[in-house]
C-alpha cells in the first residue's frame, strides 16, 4: 500500500519522532510506514487520518501489488 504520510508530516513541519509520539508508536514504525515497508493496522490508519484531518483514502491508496485485479467476469 502506498501512502502520503511523509509528505503530510513534512508539510506540517513535524519530525518522525514528533509524529511517532503523537501516534504513540516508535519512530521506526513511522519510518517503515513512510518507506512502504509496513502497512498500518486499521486503528493506526484511523489515528493518522484524524491527526491530519483527512479521509483514509486521501492518505492511503493501492499501489503495485495492492492494486485490485483488472478484468474478470461480472
Amino acid at each position: 500500500m502506498k501512502n502520503d504520510v511523509r509528505r503530510l508530516r513534512t508539510e506540517h513541519g513535524w519530525t518522525q519522532v514528533q509524529l511517532a509520539e503523537t501516534l504513540e508508536v516508535s519512530r521506526q514504525t513511522v519510518n517503515a510506514l513512510e518507506t512502504g515497508k509496513y502497512d498500518p493496522s486499521l486503528p493506526l490508519a484511523f489515528r493518522i487520518s484524524q491527526i491530519f484531518g483527512m479521509p483514509l483514502e486521501s492518505i492511503f491508496f493501492p499501489g503495485g501489488d495492492d492494486a485490485p485485479p483488472t478484468g474478470g467476469k461480472r
